[in-house]
């Protein structure tokens, strides 16, 4: 079994209103790549971001009396912290300087997964995208690819380091359920749900470092059950989350 990897690094700087899935099929004939029928396409959450117009001028952001406080306190950009707070639904943790937040799609992230990497200039900042499924799905009918996912880099606790995620997903079904299954020894699962939506997204990840200008991966090989998708199937529920 062999699964290909290929990062498309000729993409140009994407601002509001380009046509990105074009942008994806320009690049990948440059690089001498063909997008198939079998396809899965990653993307980088913040091209899909740059795209829509997700981007937030911070001068235009007025601070709250909450975040300006908090803001003081540890040495942050008040208006980032009440961006960050707009795009939450939930604060998790909200301590040491660090800020943990449900976003309105349900995502546990550092800062709502708002971020000023890779976006020009020092007053702008880059959301997510206002619903990252129905992106992947535009992105996967355009590209007539198989499968689209979307990614951003998170955290996990008690580990260090970001990896990339699954926000977004289309053509494909997120997780693979074994339960009831024997292994190869014989013996039933009765707990293992692979997260393969995420497996992938950590698997383009590998190229899309944030120093490596790809911000699209191109996967062949990979073995998937065919389903709408939705990125929204990876959350847990919260009558089954122990940490909440």
């Amino acid at each position: 079994m062999q699964i290909r990897i290929v990062g498309l690094r000729s993409l140009p700087e994407v601002v509001r209103g380009d046509d990105l899935a074009a942008l994806v099929v320009e690049a990948a004939a440059r690089e001498g790549c063909s997008i198939q029928a079998d396809t899965v396409v990653a993307v980088a959450q913040k091209v899909v971001s740059k795209a829509e117009g997700c981007v937030v001028d911070l001068r235009t952001i007025e601070p709250s009396p909450l975040a300006a406080g908090w803001a003081e306190q540890w040495g942050r950009d008040a208006r980032l912290v009440e961006l960050v707070l707009r795009e939450s639904r939930r604060v998790v943790r909200m301590d040491r300087g660090v800020l943990i937040t449900e976003t309105h799609h349900g995502f546990i992230a550092a800062n709502a997964g708002v971020d000023q990497s890779n976006v020009p200039g020092e007053d702008v900042a880059a959301v997510l995208p206002r619903d990252p499924d129905r992106s992947a799905r535009e992105l996967r009918r355009r590209l007539r690819c198989g499968a689209v996912i979307v990614t951003d880099t998170f955290g996990r606790p008690w580990r260090e380091g970001l990896v990339n995620v699954a926000v977004g997903v289309a053509g494909l079904e997120p997780l693979e359920d074994y339960r009831g299954l024997p292994d190869r020894g014989g013996r039933l699962m009765h707990a293992t749900v692979l997260a393969l939506a995420d497996e992938l997204a950590a698997s383009a990840g590998l190229l899309m470092r944030k120093t490596s200008g790809v911000p699209v991966v191109l996967m062949e090989g990979v073995e998937w059950k065919a389903a709408e998708g939705s990125a929204r199937l990876l959350l847990r529920d919260p009558e089954r989350d122990l940490f909440r």
